[in-house]
């Protein structure tokens, strides 16, 4: 039997802060011809920051956070269970979400609760890389409970130290700075991950309970700024190896378009826009305005 866009669990993350979302919806799971859809629940819609979901092999996943006394959306991911690794994590620097209230938790990483467990690959290092981190926990410092949930292993992904540590990282800390600043944005929407589909991927990882993840061979990143009623976008595709201190001096070399970064990744990026908005901000990007 075809199951599709079927909600496992009722309570609120995803959509606006006043909005009724569900934290977790099987895409075309159990289907016995492995039929597709292309139309998203009717609450998800009001997410700028979330891409276009998957037809097919996907779990899409929100994680809210308690801010005074209502719950905000802290991140959203769609988890691929073919790959054993979120195909991307969405997230938002926003009045709230840019505070710096507290630094890295203490809590071990952990398998994410609201994962069904059968899709568990446990907390243990990747052998050979980094547990590296999606949305950063770094970007997440606005509550204790928000930076928790940081750890969990669907926001991982099997990283190179020699990428991880050093030009990930650049590119993260640059960015997070220009997010934070509320006299750069009202609002900047985030879009973060590592490549998983055919032709991507730079190997396995076999975890000690025997599942397979897979090895992304590129990671990019998709931004959209608004500001004063206007919108500005700007992409990151970066192949996954290390960096020498020359390729690290030159980091505008490795920003794109967010069409481009659509073309390579497949993902439809800030699909919620009106259309004539969207057209405008995916085909080019302002290098300096973004600190380039």
């Amino acid at each position: 039997m075809l199951l599709l866009w079927a909600t496992l669990s009722f309570t609120w993350g995803c959509g606006s802060d006043d909005d009724e979302e569900p934290n977790i919806i099987i895409i075309n799971e159990g289907g016995d011809n492995g039929g597709t859809t292309n139309s998203d629940p009717a609450s998800y819609t009001s997410r700028l920051e979330v891409p276009k979901l998957a037809s097919s092999d996907g779990i899409f996943i929100s994680h809210e956070a308690t801010y005074g006394n209502r719950k905000v959306m802290n991140y959203c991911l769609e988890f691929a269970p073919s790959a054993m690794h979120s195909r991307w994590v969405a997230f938002r620097f926003d009045a709230i979400t840019r505070q710096q209230v507290t630094g890295r938790s203490e809590d071990p990483f952990t398998d994410d609760p609201l994962l069904p467990s059968q899709y568990w690959i446990g907390r243990n290092y990747f052998s050979g890389y980094d547990r590296g981190h999606i949305c950063a926990s770094a970007d997440r410092v606005w509550s204790s409970e928000a930076n928790v949930q940081t750890f969990y292993m669907t926001n991982m992904s099997p990283q190179l130290n020699e990428f991880n540590a050093y030009i990930w990282a650049d590119y993260e800390n640059k960015f997070r700075n220009k997010c934070r600043d509320a006299t750069f944005a009202d609002t900047v929407y985030v879009v973060k991950g590592g490549t998983i589909r055919s032709g991507q991927t730079m190997g396995n990882v076999v975890r000690s309970n025997n599942t397979v993840v897979r090895v992304p061979k590129y990671y990019f990143m998709a931004f959209l700024r608004y500001r004063y009623g206007t919108y500005d976008a700007i992409g990151l595709w970066l192949e996954h190896r290390g960096y020498t201190s020359a390729e690290r001096s030159n980091l505008s070399a490795n920003l794109v378009t967010i069409d481009q970064l659509e073309e390579l990744t497949g993902i439809d990026f800030f699909h919620n826009l009106p259309n004539a908005t969207e057209q405008q901000v995916e085909t080019t990007y302002n290098k300096a305005l973004w600190g380039f």
